[in-house]
């Protein structure tokens, strides 16, 4: 085994994947120790290799714990003694390896000061020479060691980019998730973080929210979770293309979104001088038109952030024109519009006034300045039952998707009404 060879590639792969060129020594080492031990020793002994990177030499040291009979469990029926230490209870000691351990009276005669617990190290004739299968054994760990090292060093790179946007180019799909290129790594994109009705094309490149990191994944480049329909990634597009909130001058106070559909930001301005909406807009709304772009036309309304609810929630209800709001306990606010603002204050579906209730953390009960009294059919939304509004919506349209025994039914009244009808035709004809 050349290992002057051996260093000399451990620098080129520490460039190539961006590893510390300790960690790629510590893969090496690590895999000699465990050929090592293959082809000269036992299988349970404790071995350390440590190679020299100057001149590529590489020494074995074989390593005992000092043990004693208090520490271990000498040579007893294992059976016995496991039934012994359950019925009293206590903690199971490892059991005595003369290939592991050394016994302390052993141990004092090597070093005299030795104590429980040490390790007592012995070194060991350098060999280089291993067998087919042990030096396979050494590949796999090396290259075991390799992946380890990249996948610590790549979360390292991204714990800091953590709710944060990166750039990255579609990959491939597979059963519904989106796995993307991101340079040294694969993220993926789950069914649930994609925007609704936005279609992904291989090669293309686009931004992408990081979710999470996680550090403990089998597997490569799946560690890195990404999303589109994040309401922190409408966030982040917003500080990356106005400098007044990436310098801190406007600041997003909050936000709600239904991706695909529509999203409601609060901002407001911490200096007197500067409209946080306007600068949020830009001229002729350049500045939220790239944004709305990226997100696949996707409707932004940006209003300016109130500590007074009542005027936060006329500001939230735009684009409709709110004629009054009445602040109620138990957080509920009841609002009055003009009649013909109704559609515009609640939105398709409710959609309007379940997002302002969302950003006011309210309840909000949208009504007809004509008629107050009168409840309106998707006028009333509360932030805090909002996802179950959203599931019995779902149920509902569920209910209305006709089934084949619905479809047979609807066939035999339909048969049904033609006969009556024609009966009905004859009598009038008598």
């Amino acid at each position: 085994m050349d290992l002057k060879t051996i260093i000399q590639a451990i620098n080129q792969i520490a460039d190539e994947k961006g590893i510390d060129s300790e960690k790629v020594v510590g893969a090496v080492e690590s895999s000699l120790a465990a050929a090592y031990r293959r082809e000269y020793l036992d299988k349970g002994a404790n071995v350390r290799a440590v190679l020299n990177k100057k001149t590529g030499e590489v020494a074995f040291i074989r390593i005992k714990e000092v043990v004693d009979e208090t520490t271990v469990r000498m040579n007893v029926d294992e059976e016995t003694n496991e039934q012994e230490e359950l019925a009293e209870g206590e903690e199971k000691l490892p059991r005595y390896n003369p290939e592991r351990h050394i016994l302390l009276s052993e141990a004092k005669k090597e070093k005299n000061d030795a104590q429980l617990g040490d390790e007592i190290e012995t070194i060991l004739p350098a060999q280089t020479d291993f067998g087919r299968i042990a030096a396979q054994n050494a590949k796999q760990v090396i290259l075991q060691n390799l992946r380890e090292a990249e996948r610590e060093s790549i979360s390292e790179e991204f714990k800091d980019k953590e709710g944060k946007i990166v750039s990255g180019v579609v990959q491939r799909f597979e059963r519904g998730n989106v796995y993307v290129d991101l340079g040294r790594t694969t993220g993926v994109m789950f069914a649930n973080e994609s925007i609704p009705g936005e279609h992904y094309r291989v090669g293309e490149r686009l931004r992408f929210y990081i979710v999470a990191v996680q550090r403990e994944v089998k597997g490569p480049g799946t560690g890195i979770v990404l999303s589109r329909s994040h309401p922190n990634f409408v966030s982040e597009l917003f500080a990356m293309e106005i400098p007044e909130i990436a310098d801190g001058i406007v600041e997003i106070k909050a936000i709600v979104r239904e991706p695909g559909s529509r999203t409601k930001i609060a901002v407001s301005s911490n200096v007197e001088e500067i409209d946080p909406v306007g600068s949020c807009v830009g001229q002729r709304g350049t500045r939220i038109m790239a944004i709305s772009n990226e997100l696949g036309q996707e409707k932004i309304d940006v209003v300016e952030w109130n500590d007074d609810p009542e005027e936060l929630i006329a500001s939230a209800l735009s684009p409709a024109k709110v004629r009054s709001v009445e602040i109620r306990a138990n957080k509920e606010a009841k609002v009055l519009v003009a009649d013909d603002q109704l559609s515009l204050a609640i939105g398709r579906g409710g959609q309007n006034v379940r997002l302002a209730a969302k950003l006011t953390n309210l309840k909000i009960d949208v009504r007809s300045q004509s008629r107050p009294e009168e409840k309106l059919d998707g006028g009333i939304a509360d932030a805090e039952n909002d996802i179950q509004a959203v599931v019995s919506e779902k149920d509902s349209l569920v209910e209305d998707v006709p089934t084949e025994a619905d479809g047979e039914n609807q066939i035999k009244e339909k048969k049904e009404s033609k006969k009556s009808k024609k009966d009905a035709e004859g009598k009038k004809e008598k």
